[in-house]
């Protein structure tokens, strides 16, 4: 569009050049005419007085020295100098006021040229307005006019960020106004500024959208499956924990009733119990073991002698074998640092427990030994080769 409007003004520049061009011409033209023209002719000879004398001869020179001498001519009408040469080439006149009619015919023809381009420039603007009428609205120009001109009452405008229109239809917020030019550049000014933060139009945005759009389908669905797998994974923990509580409540009751039972019999006259941390949350809470050996008021195992701690380890050991029987039992060295009293105590405990169960217990005690119903060593002979012998006793 600017260079159309450049070559529109180009080509009205060149008309008017071209007009100025021939209007020198014609003027140079006459005035060449104008000089050919003896100046007799062009001025015309002064009347004499009439005199009885002869008249001159016809075909006279009409010279100032042939005529009479009371010709004079007239100070009003000066006779006229002769042609002057400019340097463009055109003959102009001498006369005073030539130069001044020159320069403001030069100015005229300035303003009708630059006239001539506005309204060129106008005419192309108004094409233009057209053409975008067409293509971007589609409405025909005299459409346009009609249902959007400036006689046309202007729609209210939209509420500003944060505004509240009346919600009166009556209010005259919510009426159309007269259209006033200063207004509605302001409103157009405004309205181009939101346009252009908006960006450049992306014409992919339609693909992109429905992919998008798929896409968060796919991932809407995946994420209402994970809901509910959550969901799910959540009441399986809760049946979970509520199980394990419930066992481990039932199993910690029976042990502790068990373990006092037991203490009792290993340390005769004494007292012991198991005591919960956290009483309210029996899925985190700790066992605390207090022990009162018979003679003794302390009760934390720290306290105690290496075989009393010993002692209340396998009286624990055996209270959890008795409130959760098992098939097989095995123990390593449990009696090792007993002395012969407690390692008897201990003894008659096992043979309650071979009663439902079948204990293994790996011992160098002679007094365990005998209790057993078979024996299984390891021996190492005189050639470094461990061997394995068993004795059945019963």
């Amino acid at each position: 569009m600017e260079a159309r409007l450049q070559a529109r003004t180009y080509e009205e520049r060149v008309k008017a050049l071209a007009g100025r061009a021939d209007s020198l011409d014609r003027a140079a033209r006459a005035e060449r005419e104008h000089a050919r023209v003896p100046r007799g002719a062009r001025h015309g000879c002064a009347t004499r007085q009439p005199s009885p004398g002869p008249s001159p001869p016809v075909g006279g020179s009409c010279s100032p020295t042939s005529r009479s001498p009371s010709y004079a001519p007239t100070r009003s009408a000066p006779w006229p100098s002769a042609p002057r040469r400019r340097g463009s080439g055109s003959w102009w006149p001498s006369a005073p006021g030539g130069r001044e009619l020159k320069e403001e015919l030069d100015k005229l023809r300035d303003s009708v040229h630059r006239g001539e381009v506005l309204g060129a420039e106008k005419r192309l603007r108004i094409e233009q307005l057209e053409a975008k009428a067409l293509e971007e609205l589609g409405v025909e120009p005299a459409g346009l006019v009609a249902e959007y001109g400036p006689d046309q009452p202007v729609p209210p405008s939209p509420p500003a960020d944060g505004e509240e229109l009346p919600q009166d239809p009556e209010h005259p917020r919510n009426k159309p106004v007269p259209f006033v030019r200063g207004e509605q550049e302001k409103r157009l000014k405004s309205a181009e500024r939101a346009y252009q933060q908006l960006g450049k139009v992306n014409p992919l945005a339609l693909e992109e959208f429905a992919a998008l759009e798929e896409r968060h389908k796919f991932l809407s669905e995946q994420l209402e499956d994970l809901k509910k797998t959550r969901a799910d994974l959540l009441q399986v923990v809760k049946e979970v924990d509520e199980r394990v509580e419930q066992v481990f409540t039932e199993a910690y009751r029976d042990t502790a009733r068990e373990f006092e039972g037991v203490f009792s019999r290993l340390f005769p006259g004494g007292e012991g119990r198991l005591v919960l941390t956290d009483p309210g949350n029996m899925l985190a809470t700790g066992v605390d073991v207090e022990a009162r050996p018979p003679g003794k008021k302390v009760k934390r195992l720290s306290l105690l002698s290496g075989g009393e701690r010993s002692l209340t380890a396998v009286a624990l050991l055996v209270s959890i074998f008795k409130a959760r029987p098992s098939p097989f039992y095995v123990m390593d060295e449990v009696e090792a640092a007993l002395d012969d009293t407690n390692l008897q105590r201990l003894i008659r405990i096992m043979q309650e427990l071979q009663e439902a169960s079948q204990l293994i217990v790996i011992t160098h005690q002679k007094r365990t030994m005998e209790v057993a119903d078979a024996l299984y060593g390891v021996s190492m002979q005189g050639d470094g080769v461990s061997k394995v012998i068993s004795q059945r006793l019963r």
